[in-house]
């Protein structure tokens, strides 16, 4: 799954076009190397996102589609 739609469907970004601003700015890193909207994330890697106060998460799982109750589990925050 492309790390913009993942972002949006984590509901960690609202909206995807904004996803892709953020990775486009160098502001979303994965395994400590900047990305584009286009990276394939894996189960796994290690997503920090720059925008304001930084946060580390690891992706624990890609659905395509998630409800809200459902997001949060997609993630595991290592920092708060």
């Amino acid at each position: 799954m492309r790390i913009d739609k993942f972002l949006k469907v984590s509901r960690i970004i609202k909206r995807r076009t904004v996803a892709q601003e953020a990775c486009d700015a160098n502001k979303v890193y994965v395994n400590g190397r900047a990305v584009k909207p286009a990276y394939v994330l894996k189960v796994g890697d290690v997503v920090e996102l720059r925008l304001g106060a930084p946060i580390t998460f690891t992706v624990r799982s890609l659905n395509e589609k998630a409800s809200k109750e459902e997001a949060s589990s997609l993630y595991e925050v290592q920092n708060r």
